[in-house]
């Protein structure tokens, strides 16, 4: 029994970690068609923000939750404003764009911060269930995936902003005719997407070592998953992640976490393969 609840616990914290790595990624992909490869190097100045603060005598929790997204979210708005917003509607454009910008990033971070990895304590500490250690942080990462998903979820459909923003971006001439400026709405929603990046990165800062480089780790998956989910934001944000991320767990528990990740990629293909649409374009069609 005890095993059984750590085996459950450990796939929903992979679940979690999923909707946070891939939420950014999510709005600016799924809503806005931008292929940011720059999406793990947002994250990456998440972490570095949260590293920053610490440094200047900020509450970790503040850090993390407020520092962080905002800081990201900042940068986010001058990158779309001097790159990303010339290349709406090219997809191809924007994928070597914001990969020029993910290096021109990383150059940044190592020039700055150096090559060195930075680390950050995990709060909480651990908690025993039997003979077996969970960390409380854990729990904290499960808890705001899903404080998050409803969040995107109300937003999107029971703001102004959220409902201007889903139109703008299915009929952006029929949002200019309203006296709706599109490249407005646009702005404010790659920023909020970049926010959650930093947000994603701020929370894996105790997780992982933060190092300029780090980014890496987590594009490939936010993609994966983003791209699995198809084409309704949140359904397939969720329906990718709980897929994913528990292929990906329990066969870490089976085997070594190497061959998980292996899991996770084999299982992506088949997916794909088998549902070129993505989850929500077989099922669940017209949810969110």
């Amino acid at each position: 029994m005890d095993l059984a609840f750590v085996v459950l616990v450990q796939v929903l914290y992979a679940v979690a970690s999923l909707v946070i790595i891939s939420a950014g990624l999510a709005v600016i992909f799924g809503m806005m068609k931008v292929i940011n490869l720059a999406h793990g190097e947002f994250m990456m100045l998440g972490a570095y923000a949260v590293i920053v603060a610490l440094k200047a005598g900020v509450n970790l929790w503040i850090a993390m939750f407020i520092v962080a997204p905002i800081a990201v979210g900042a940068v986010g708005v001058v990158l779309e404003r001097l790159v990303i917003r010339r290349l709406y509607g090219r997809m191809v454009d924007t994928m070597l764009a914001t990969w020029g910008l993910s290096l021109l990033l990383v150059g940044i971070v190592t020039s700055v911060a150096g090559n060195t990895t930075a680390g950050v304590s995990a709060p909480l500490g651990s908690f025993s269930i039997g003979a077996y250690s969970i960390s409380g942080y854990t729990l904290v990462i499960i808890a705001v995936a899903v404080v998050l998903s409803l969040a995107i979820r109300f937003v999107l459909t029971r703001t102004q902003l959220g409902l201007i923003a889903r139109g703008t971006m299915q009929k952006p001439d029929m949002a200019n005719a309203l006296g709706i400026s599109p490249s407005r709405v646009y702005s404010v929603t790659f920023a909020v997407g970049a926010a959650l990046s930093g947000l994603a990165g701020g929370l894996l800062a105790p997780l992982t070592g933060v190092v300029p480089t780090m980014g890496a780790a987590f594009v490939a998956k936010a993609f994966i998953t983003v791209i699995g989910g198809g084409p309704a934001i949140l359904a397939g944000l969720l329906g990718a992640s709980t897929l994913f991320g528990s292929i990906n767990q329990l066969a870490t528990f089976a085997t070594t976490p190497v061959l998980g990740e292996v899991a996770l990629l084999v299982a992506a293909i088949a997916m794909l393969r088998l549902l070129p649409q993505g989850i929500t374009g077989r099922f669940f069609k017209g949810s969110l």
